[in-house]
């Protein structure tokens, strides 16, 4: 081996001498695409992960709903008897439970609905502390105005320097 940093090609080598930068770069190049092409997967597979986790978690949420309706029916049945047998009409208990069981559920709709109405979806907050600012406008330039541009005179005559450069006389 010679101590020549460059190849017959003149491209110099790394201090190894093994490989030269062309090389260097492309292999930094390759590494670069093959990392940013792992953390995508890794990011693809973090989500899917987290939406599987969030189907389970949803899955056992609507289970729970349906227990909890059927509970809160057998609890209201339970009150409709209890109310009946104190008022010595078990129909007309079930019917007051009945009543009073949708006059709730009425006031919580009205609730609920008169949140929904006040709340605005747009972000007014980020949309006025952020302004996007205009983008320039396009450039319109074309050949026919170009050729219009005032144009470098090539033609002028050349200045002389004030500095003279004397040759070295052969001795």
């Amino acid at each position: 081996m010679t101590s020549d940093p460059t190849r017959a090609g003149g491209t110099p080598q790394a201090e190894g001498g093994d490989h030269n930068i062309v090389d260097l770069v492309g292999r930094l190049t390759q590494q670069g695409a093959h990392l940013a092409r792992e953390q995508v997967s890794l990011m693809q597979a973090e989500v899917r992960e987290a939406a599987h986790d969030v189907k389970v978690a949803v899955g056992a949420m609507a289970a729970a709903a349906v227990f909890g309706i059927a509970g809160l029916g057998v609890l209201l049945m339970g009150i409709a008897y209890y109310v009946g047998d104190a008022l010595d009409d078990i129909p007309l208990g079930t019917t007051l439970v009945g009543l009073g069981t949708l006059v709730i559920a009425g006031i919580l709709y009205a609730s609920g609905r008169k949140k929904v109405d006040s709340t605005h979806m747009k972000p007014e907050r980020s949309l006025n502390t952020s302004p996007i600012p205009p983008l320039p406008p396009p450039a319109t330039s074309t050949l026919q105005e170009h050729d219009k541009w005032p144009r470098r005179q090539t033609n002028a005559p050349l200045r002389k320097s004030s500095a003279t450069f004397a040759r070295p006389r052969p001795t």
